[in-house]
C-alpha cells in the first residue's frame, strides 16, 4: 500500500523522489504514478541495468542524465543516482481511513503535533512501519509534509504507511476518541512514565513538535500524558527517538496481535 498526503508541487502537480530504495519501491509497487525516471550515466551497470528492466518492463520514461542535474532536482540532498518525477497523490480523508480500520484488532495511531523537520518525520515513519504502527498523521500547516527528502529518510516507508494529512490536531484527537482510541501523549514533564502500565490496544501517540514540545492545546485533549525515564543530565529527547521509543513500548505488546 503506498499512499503520500500533500506532497503536491502547485506548478506542475508532481513530486520528486530520490534515492535507490525508495525509488525501486515507488518503481516495483506503484509504477502508474512514475512519469520519468532520471538516471545518472555513472551509476553503476549492475544498478543501472535493473532500472533500467524495470522501467521497461512497466512502460516508464527513462532518461539517463549528468549527475550535477540530479544534484539541482534534490537540492544537494544525497539522490544515489537516481530521481523520480512522480505524480502527486491526493490526500486521505481522516473519516474513511478510520472507518476502515479493524475495530476488532489492536491498532496504533502516531499523531505529529507540528513535526517541522523532515528529517524527523521521515526517521518517525520509518519507525512507524517498523514498529506496526496502522497510520501516521500530521497537521497541513506549520508541519513538515511527505517530500522527497522525507522519503529518502523514511528509505520508503513513506510510499507504505498509509499517510493522513488534517486540519486541526486537537480536533483529531477527539474524533480518534470517539472512534475508540485512548489518545497518549509523550511529554518528558509527565509524572506517569511509559513503563507503569501497559499501552492500550488502541492507542492514539502524540508526539510533540523539536524544540517546543507537546503544544498545551494537544496535551489537554489527551487521555494522559506519559514520559520517558532518563537518567544523566539530558532534558529530552529528539522527537524522533521519543517517538520510537513509545511505539516500541506499544509493540512490545502486540507485537504478536498485528498483522
Amino acid at each position: 500500500m503506498i499512499i503520500l498526503v500533500n506532497v503536491k508541487n502547485p506548478r506542475n502537480g508532481t513530486e520528486l523522489c530520490w534515492g535507490r530504495q525508495p525509488v525501486l519501491t515507488l518503481l516495483t509497487e506503484y509504477p502508474s504514478k512514475c512519469l520519468k525516471v532520471l538516471l545518472s550515466e555513472s551509476s553503476d551497470k549492475t544498478f543501472s541495468n535493473r532500472v533500467e528492466e524495470i522501467a521497461s518492463a512497466k512502460n516508464i520514461v527513462l532518461e539517463k542524465v549528468h549527475a550535477g542535474v540530479l544534484e539541482k532536482l534534490s537540492k544537494g540532498e544525497n539522490h544515489q543516482g537516481i530521481v523520480v518525477r512522480m505524480e502527486a497523490l491526493e490526500p486521505l480523508d481522516l473519516d474513511d481511513f478510520i472507518h476502515g480500520l479493524d475495530p476488532a484488532k489492536p491498532c496504533m495511531l502516531i499523531i505529529l503535533d507540528h513535526i517541522q523537520d523532515p528529517h524527523n518525520l521521515g526517521a518517525i515513519i520509518r519507525s512507524a512501519e517498523a514498529s506496526g504502527a496502522s497510520g501516521v498523521i500530521f497537521p497541513s500547516k506549520r508541519s513538515s509534509s511527505p517530500t522527497g527528502t522525507v522519503i529518502k529518510v523514511s528509505a520508503g516507508s513513506a510510499l507504505r504507511v498509509p499517510l493522513i494529512c488534517v486540519v486541526n490536531i486537537s480536533r483529531t484527537l477527539q474524533l480518534l476518541q470517539k472512534a475508540g482510541f485512548w489518545i497518549v501523549g509523550l511529554d518528558h514533564k509527565a509524572e506517569q512514565g511509559i513503563w507503569e502500565d501497559d499501552m492500550p490496544s488502541r492507542l492514539g501517540l502524540v508526539v510533540g513538535s523539536e524544540g517546543e514540545g507537546l503544544s498545551r492545546l494537544a496535551a489537554s485533549k489527551c487521555d494522559e500524558l506519559r514520559s520517558i525515564p532518563m537518567s544523566g543530565h539530558t532534558a529530552s529527547l529528539n522527537a524522533s527517538v521519543a517517538a520510537a521509543i513509545g511505539m516500541y513500548e506499544w509493540t512490545r505488546g502486540f507485537m504478536g496481535k498485528i498483522s
